[in-house]
């Protein structure tokens, strides 16, 4: 049977990211990461210390550029190791390092202007985290995104409160909804992050995540496998005692089952993470990414089943 999919090249079963942005601007478009110097206010203590547990002393942000160096120096950098596999490729900045609106707006737009004025960026992504959000900082970047594409990238990672409390989030999922809700009448692009695999969340649990959010409205997606770094305190605590990991196998199944409840029109901009490799203590499978996606495509395709198959709007 032919792939029923609509958006979708090679015979994907699911909207991926790169299909979205050449569909919209014909040409390879790659992320330039960018370490703007922030922090999360789980970390310097002003809702906790040490941040996710499973985050780095990086902020997640270990491919990105030096944070003792100026942006418009860091981008260069990057872009330019970045450009020699796609030579006429245009950019996007992205601010991935820690929670890139913990600031005041003069500084979170001190930050982003320079980029606006670039022609090869063609358009900005922030991660950041929902209680970072203020009204005045949602109204700035709503304003600048009138000039160019602004995403926000969420870490939302599960909405099971009682997970988040063990990794340390240090907000509720009520927070997050609350600001979905004020970002819904923006111009803004919303990506939300997720993590299968947490510790004590079942397969269903992941499933309920997926389900949660098929129903908002956002734009994109990142689905990640936990990761255990070692310059983490959640990789510290399982080199001190191991514990099971989902096997490449059950990861697979969950992303397909996820896919299928998700709205077709919901870009795909991840659906495995990859860690540093020097910094990676386990599941060592997520290191053979392309494998792993592969392995999901198979799946749907064993399945004949894609992208959106069971989603169900609700009213």
């Amino acid at each position: 049977m032919n792939n029923p999919y609509q958006n979708s090249e090679n015979n994907l079963r699911y909207f991926s990211y790169q299909y979205y942005l050449k569909k919209k601007y014909g040409i390879r478009v790659y992320k330039v990461p960018l370490d703007a110097g922030f922090t999360c206010p789980n970390r310097d203590g002003t809702y906790g210390i040490g941040g996710c547990s499973f985050c780095t002393s990086t902020g997640s942000g270990e491919f990105a550029g030096n944070r003792h160096t100026d942006l418009l120096t860091q981008f260069y950098n990057k872009k330019e190791s970045l450009s020699s596999k796609w030579p006429n490729g245009k950019s996007i900045a992205y601010f991935q390092a820690f929670s890139n609106t913990y600031g005041s707006v003069h500084e979170v737009q001190a930050m982003i202007e320079p980029f606006l004025k670039l022609d090869e960026v063609l358009e900005i992504s922030i991660a950041t985290r929902p209680d970072c959000l203020s009204d005045e900082m949602i109204s700035l970047l709503n304003e600048l995104s009138h000039k160019k594409e602004i995403w926000l990238e969420l870490g939302l990672q599960t909405i099971h409160d009682k997970t988040a409390v063990a990794f340390n989030r240090s907000y509720t999922t009520s927070v997050f909804a609350d600001t979905i809700q004020r970002l819904s009448t923006t111009n803004i692009k919303i990506c939300v992050h997720i993590i299968n695999g947490l510790v004590n969340e079942t397969p269903a649990m992941m499933l309920e995540t997926a389900m949660y959010l098929a129903n908002l409205p956002i734009h994109a997606i990142k689905i990640h496998m936990l990761h255990l770094m070692h310059n983490s305190s959640l990789g510290q605590s399982y080199l001190n005692q191991a514990w099971s990991l989902l096997r490449e196998e059950e990861y697979v199944q969950i992303v397909a089952d996820q896919l299928e409840i998700l709205p077709p029109d919901l870009i795909i901009e991840r659906l495995t993470g990859d860690g540093a490799k020097d910094l990676l203590i386990a599941p060592l499978w997520t290191i053979k990414k392309i494998k792993t996606l592969n392995e999901i495509q198979k799946e749907l395709v064993k399945r004949n089943t894609y992208q959106g198959i069971h989603y169900k709007q609700e009213n």
